[in-house]
């Protein structure tokens, strides 16, 4: 069972989904600055191909504000289950903000983002330790995150590159983590959508003696836009290791302490959802 938990609490590191900002529209075509909201309902939590809530839905929503400078800052929240690392907590909470400017079919966004789990208490892990490549560490502290990133985009496709500050989802000793994002959205008219994403994780200075937090992630999507809702159906996988019978890293409890039920956390498969933005 402390495998379990201690899987858990690191794989904290490969989660929440990232909230979108839309692209600051021409000068001459926008108002001085945009405020935005967006909801959306999902069958099951995905963040960078990880299971976020044990295969169980989830409700998503936040707000975004750009200056037509280019400037712009948001917020997102989702729920959570606590044994996807997120001890005694249910909720994240993210903030970020950044620039983005486009240059004909070009475009750069630059920004940071900070991952918020209110009411977590890693010492409700009953102290399990952690072991990485370095040392051995308890587990302590509420869980949080802090990313900077860079990224690129042509017409529609887009690269950016992710880089933890501190460490990652508070795993000991694991700052440097990053992620490498390579997305796809093409609008095929009459509503109709394709999207796809190929994400590299690179989990720094773990693991646990079976197997390491590094991974590759994919996704394939369709959404249709009726009358405004969004409805999008999406088949996500990865190769993280999530073999609880042999106790590797991504596999995941329901809950964190106490888990009675583990699955594969980055096994094959498939959302729907439905989304609106206001």
């Amino acid at each position: 069972m402390k495998r379990i938990i201690l899987a858990g609490l690191l794989a904290a590191a490969i989660f929440p989904v990232m909230a979108q900002t839309a692209a600051p529209e021409a000068a001459d075509a926008a108002p001085a600055s945009a405020l935005t909201a967006n909801i959306g309902l999902f069958s099951s939590y995905r963040f960078r191909g990880i299971d976020q809530t044990f295969g169980k839905p989830a409700l998503q929503g936040g707000f975004d504000y750009a200056h037509s400078s280019g400037l712009y800052v948001g917020n997102w929240n989702s729920n959570v289950n606590s044994g996807a690392g997120y001890p005694s907590g249910n909720l994240e909470m993210d903030f970020y903000g950044g620039y983005k400017a486009s240059f004909g079919d070009f475009g750069i966004d630059v920004g940071a983002i900070y991952y918020y789990y209110p009411g977590t208490d890693a010492s409700s892990s009953n102290g399990t330790s952690i072991t990485n490549a370095r040392t051995t560490k308890v587990f302590n502290g509420h869980v949080d995150n802090k990313e900077i990133y860079i990224g690129g985009s042509w017409k529609f496709v887009s690269l950016k590159y992710f880089y933890s500050l501190g460490d990652y989802f508070s795993a000991p000793e694991t700052q440097g983590s990053n992620y490498l994002d390579l997305s796809a959205n093409y609008d095929l008219g009459d509503g109709w959508g394709i999207n796809g994403h190929l994400g590299s994780m690179k989990f720094k200075n773990y693991s646990n003696g079976i197997s390491n937090g590094d991974y590759t992630d994919w996704k394939l999507g369709v959404t249709k836009d009726i009358v405004g809702w969004v409805v999008g159906l999406s088949y996500i996988d990865t190769n993280a290791k999530g073999s609880c019978g042999r106790g590797e890293v991504y596999c995941f409890g329901n809950d964190l302490p106490g888990a009675t039920k583990t699955n594969d956390a980055g096994r094959a498969i498939a959302v729907l959802s439905v989304s609106k933005a206001f």
